[in-house]
């Protein structure tokens, strides 16, 4: 199979060679498993220093793009999205913005898997949720446990959505916003605060009001962003 790698400029960024990667996964041109030309050869066909191409293949490793395999070659990774998020958590970690981006990201998405959830939700998920909300309200003074079955209760919402999609994003977007949230619930205030909200939006799902399980979604979101924004302005 012939590859249209692309030519670079000989002062492009490395950052442009990963994005052309990028964009032959994209299309499919380059599939989970592939292997990459060897690494003299790529630079001559996309007309890029050996240094250059290999800082670009470095964050793609990084990113769990690729990988190297010791006296093998470069691979295209599976894709999965497990493992492409892996790292990301403590790269936002770094950034405050990354932070309130995500929680964007949440009321975007999680206002209407409330929604969702509350129209699909079956009894057995409610005693569910019920039980994982008793648990958080029996570790109420413990922030990491807390903050593990708050993880909880938003899969499982997220579940009762039945959505596959839906779930997925919200994984993903839960998997990186951990440093966050154990930010927040180290305060006593946003726990209890947490506590309160979640008993609403599982009384909107319990009788399955898709506009108060969204409402009672959007003011627990709004509730811990506005502390989060604080933290953040307070640095």
């Amino acid at each position: 199979m012939s590859i249209d790698f692309g030519t670079f400029q000989k002062d492009i960024l490395s950052e442009k060679i990963a994005d052309k990667l990028l964009t032959l996964i994209r299309e499919k041109q380059l599939r989970p498993g592939d292997k990459l030309p060897p690494e003299r050869e790529l630079a001559v066909q996309m007309g890029v220093s050996r240094p250059s191409l290999r800082e670009a293949l470095r964050a793609l490793s990084i990113m769990k793009i690729v990988e190297n395999r010791q006296g093998s070659g470069t691979y295209i990774t599976s894709l999965q999205p497990e493992s492409l998020v892996e790292h990301l958590d403590f790269i936002i970690a770094l950034n405050d913005k990354s932070f309130l981006d995500l929680f964007q990201a949440r009321k975007i998405l999680e206002v209407g898997i409330a929604s969702l959830a509350a129209r699909s939700i079956n009894d057995e998920e409610i005693k569910t949720l019920e039980a994982c909300q008793a648990r958080s309200d029996a570790c109420i003074d413990d922030p990491e446990a807390f903050l593990q079955a708050d993880l909880e209760l938003h899969r499982l919402i997220a579940e009762a959505a039945r959505n596959q999609l839906l779930a997925l994003f919200m994984k993903s977007i839960n998997d990186l916003n951990i440093a966050s949230r154990r930010r927040t619930g180290e305060l006593a205030e946003v726990r209890r605060m947490t506590q309160k909200d979640h008993h609403a939006i599982l009384a909107a799902l319990k009788v399955h009001n898709e506009q108060a399980a969204a409402q009672a979604m959007r003011a627990h979101l709004d509730h811990v962003e506005k502390r989060l924004k604080q933290l953040v302005e307070a640095k």
